[in-house]
């Protein structure tokens, strides 16, 4: 262990600095940086971000990580006279870099290198560099996206201020002493037009995620199944078919006595991550899961004109009709997840049901390697980002049906792990298609989990960031005291 450490610890301090500025449990590839510089490099890491949702345990009990947590900008209030608010909006840019200079250059010991998260590229990158400066340490850029793309969202691409923000971010990016991106198509795009030349460093999922045993399953659901039994307003397909007499029967599974096995006439379940925010369209998903339901409705009139007296009848004595009742577990925090919830309690859904939740670090893994299918509704400002939470879903087994967009094949491979989608209905006839015959005889959806397991046996973060991200960190610490 001693002779490892000598050869990571290139520069005097043996330190790093990892810098977010956003809430650090959010920001999950930047816990896997700490979690590897500080197990595979040997260094002491220190963590600037903003507070709010907790780390992993793994980055919370690791003796050599140290969390500091700045003061988050409040949120204006809608009281504020409308005169006042282009001048909050200048000061938050203002305060943000004064906190962030405090802590970079006062708060935490000097480190070899600061390795900062973009976007958010202002004020972050110019106050990094600032401190790099003052305290005779390099910097590393970790590109998840382009910042100047996500604002031109809301303020569109035509803007001064989006202008501005781009040539700060393209100036102070390149005065970096090492890039690292997420796609070859970003590391081309920062070459080719910015005169940037970053390592690629794919997104891949730590040991936790992992496909989840039958007894992990059977706890987990029997943490949150009176959460689950709790409908958006009326009851819904998934409350009115929960036990809820006999604490070993949860939706899902049932124990009997130190036997645990998955409920044949159990709903499939289908979890999505978002962020709520503006390039994450969940308007598709809501169409999607109603045109399942209006689909699987006109299949049972067809049979028999009792209509959801047959499919309860047939779930009352165990029986399987050819298509399941659907669960939609949706994780996440973001700004419109209300306005969501209020459109999912309109829907009036028969055969699907929808649960938002928030779940604790150690619990996502297990939710995502207990689901049947994963949706990923990520759509990329830039076109060059990858979204991380399908490298989370195929960690733990779960293949994904995915929006599509530019190089979202560098990670999707369709019909191995998983399918793309560009409208509503493509989505809704994924489902159909995946879920006919469920549990025992959807043949489909199993070819596309065995893909999964199969190309994902061997990609974990760690190696990825052995090979990729710690020969870069080296050399541009190595250049320090050279």
């Amino acid at each position: 262990m001693s002779g490892q450490k000598e050869e990571a610890q290139i520069g005097r301090r043996g330190r790093a600095a990892v810098v977010v500025l956003g809430d650090i449990g959010r920001s999950p590839r930047m816990q896997y940086h700490a979690l590897s510089l500080a197990r595979q490099a040997c260094l002491e890491v220190d963590i600037v971000a903003y507070g709010g949702s907790d780390p992993h345990s793994a980055v919370l009990q690791h003796r050599s990580i140290h969390i500091h947590k700045m003061a988050q900008w409040p949120t204006i209030p809608q009281s504020l006279p409308k005169i006042f608010r282009p001048l909050m909006l200048m000061l938050k840019p203002l305060i943000q870099f004064l906190m962030l200079l405090w802590y970079l250059c006062v708060a935490i010991p000097a480190p070899d290198v600061f390795i900062v998260q973009n976007p958010p590229s202002v004020p972050t990158l110019v106050a990094v560099k600032w401190a790099s400066w003052l305290r005779h340490s390099k910097f590393i850029i970790d590109w998840h996206n382009y910042g100047f793309t996500l604002l031109a969202l809301s303020l569109g691409r035509s803007s001064r201020f989006v202008a501005l923000y781009r040539w700060i971010e393209r100036h102070y990016g390149k005065m970096a002493n090492g890039s690292l991106c997420v796609t070859r198509a970003m590391q081309h795009e920062l070459d080719q037009n910015w005169g940037i030349n970053a390592t690629v460093l794919y997104d891949q999922p730590p040991e936790f995620f992992r496909p989840a045993s039958l007894e992990e399953k059977h706890m987990l659901f029997c943490r949150i199944d009176k959460f689950l039994a709790q409908p958006f307003g009326l009851c819904d397909c998934i409350s009115n078919g929960t036990d809820k007499g006999d604490p070993n029967v949860t939706l899902l599974t049932t124990q009997v006595g130190t036997d645990i096995f998955l409920n044949q006439n159990r709903p499939a379940l289908i979890v999505s991550s978002t962020s709520w925010t503006p390039d994450e369209d969940f308007g598709i998903l809501l169409e999607a899961a109603l045109m399942y339901d209006r689909r699987v409705a006109a299949l049972i009139n067809e049979d028999d004109s009792s209509g959801e007296e047959v499919v309860w009848k047939e779930i009352c004595e165990g029986k399987q009709f050819p298509y399941p009742r659907l669960l939609f577990i949706i994780t996440g925090k973001g700004p419109e997840k209300e306005k969501y919830e209020t459109k999912i309690r309109k829907l009036n859904l028969k055969r699907v049901a929808f649960r938002t939740m928030w779940l604790p670090a150690e619990d996502y893994p297990l939710l995502l390697g207990s689901a049947d299918l994963g949706v990923c509704l990520h759509t990329s400002s830039s076109g060059l980002d990858l979204p991380m939470k399908v490298v989370d879903m195929f960690g733990c087994g779960l293949p994904v049906c995915a929006v599509s967009y530019s190089c979202i094949k560098e990670l999707v491979k369709v019909e191995k792990n998983g399918l793309l989608f560009s409208s509503s209905s493509e989505l809704a006839d994924e489902l159909m298609m995946l879920f006919k015959g469920f549990p025992g005889e959807c043949d489909a959806l199993k070819l596309l989990r065995t893909g999964v397991l199969e190309m994902g046996s061997s990609a974990r973060w760690a190696t990825e960031w052995e090979e990729n991200a710690k020969p870069l960190i080296s050399e541009v610490i190595s250049r320090n005291f050279s």
